[in-house]
């Protein structure tokens, strides 16, 4: 089989994406990598030079060797022609490989050589103009959306912490009203502190969302801006692409030189495959793997769900089930979180859902439910709410 683009691993798609802060260096670092690409082409070819002049040196010794003994051979006519032959088409051959040789170093090298040096000029002190000028651009682009982002992360952390501390405070509120002991003063204290949990995270709330909303805003400028300084440096690229694709055939031109079927197989296929470089493949692979086309996770609100509190055991005897006071028709109740069920007797919903509460709370703060389609199970009690209707 042809050889194919090689296959991306999957990574985490948010942390690995083009648009995340400093992600565009691999698009910077494309120049350096071209330039050390065509040092490895010409060093590749230099060597295979080599290797022609060695073969060809090899032919004529044997050529010389060979021809002298058959020169004192009792053989004649049609028959040492024949032999003869052999022999100078090797020779033929010898000063053809000695001029594959010269070709590629004298024209592909230094065509490959002069082309560097005018694809590639440096700037002083600071490496390839190219790869500074990209450099400087990317990071004056992404700087204002990476400090927004920055902040936004900052927002999103203290929205969280917020959150927690809300639960923390619903779930003392709640152990305290079943609390018969407890004073009026005590609980009225544990009311306001809930209050004030709450207040506190609507307002770290309102503060996440208007970073996020700015963030937001200012992405599409953003992008603009980002995929104007990628797509130059695409044309670069493709230049790049474009000039060795050209190299290459120019190399296989000087390598293809024999009418032998079977060598003409291999050279016809090796063509095939150079035919096959595609400008336009090769940039929307980059793209999609480096670039603008990587899917990403842009920014938003993320929800605080709250941990499941599980029981140590999730054996449920019969005496404990008959006791169990059971629910006559049952209480509606709608989902406040996504429940995946770990055990084979729970309930497994989605967020907004509405079924039927049949069981109330154990000591555990486990409840059994009924979903629309009949199934029953254990669900985690703080998961729901009662239907007011």
């Amino acid at each position: 089989e042809m050889s194919t683009l090689p296959e991306e691993v999957p990574e985490d798609s948010r942390l690995q994406s083009f648009w995340m802060p400093g992600n565009y260096e691999r698009t910077v670092q494309r120049t350096d990598r071209s330039f050390q690409a065509c040092n490895d082409i010409m060093a590749c070819f230099l060597e295979r030079a080599k290797v022609e002049k060695h073969y060809a040196q090899q032919l004529s010794d044997w050529s010389s060797k060979w021809k002298a003994i058959v020169d004192s051979r009792p053989l004649y006519g049609s028959l040492m022609r024949a032999w003869q032959c052999f022999f100078s088409s090797a020779e033929r051959l010898s000063v053809l490989h000695s001029a594959i040789s010269r070709s590629l170093v004298t024209e592909e090298r230094e065509r490959v050589k002069t082309w560097q040096k005018e694809s590639f000029p440096k700037k002083i002190f600071c490496g390839f103009r190219e790869t500074h000028e990209n450099e400087t651009a990317f990071a004056r682009a992404q700087k204002p959306w990476a400090k927004r982002l920055g902040k936004l992360e900052k927002a999103r952390s203290v929205y969280q912490k917020a959150c927690q501390k809300e639960q923390v405070a619903i779930d003392r509120e709640t152990q305290a009203k079943e609390n018969k002991e407890l004073s009026p003063e005590k609980l009225r204290k544990i009311q306001d502190a809930r209050e004030k949990a709450t207040e506190e995270k609507d307002k770290v709330r309102r503060k996440y969302e208007k970073v996020l909303e700015d963030v937001t805003s200012y992405t599409p400028r953003y992008m603009e801006e980002m995929e104007a300084i990628f797509d130059h440096s695409q044309e670069e690229e493709r230049k790049r692409i474009s000039f060795l694709k050209q190299a290459f055939l120019s190399i296989h031109r000087h390598l293809d030189i024999t009418n032998n079927e079977s060598v003409k197989t291999v050279y016809s296929e090796l063509h095939h495959t150079l035919m096959s470089i595609s400008e336009t493949d090769d940039l929307k692979w980059w793209k999609n793997n480096h670039g603008p086309g990587m899917p990403t996770d842009w920014p938003k609100i993320e929800e605080w769900v709250p941990p499941v509190k599980k029981p140590k055991t999730k054996k449920r005897n019969k005496k404990c089930q008959k006791d169990k006071p059971v629910m006559i028709g049952g209480v509606k109740v709608r989902a406040l979180y996504d429940y995946k069920a770990e055990e084979s007797d729970e309930l497994s919903f989605k967020a907004g859902e509405v079924f039927l509460k049949v069981e109330e709370e154990d000591n555990q703060g486990w409840c059994r439910g009924v979903l629309d389609n009949g199934k029953d199970g254990f669900y985690p009690a703080n998961y729901v709410q009662v239907v007011v209707e």
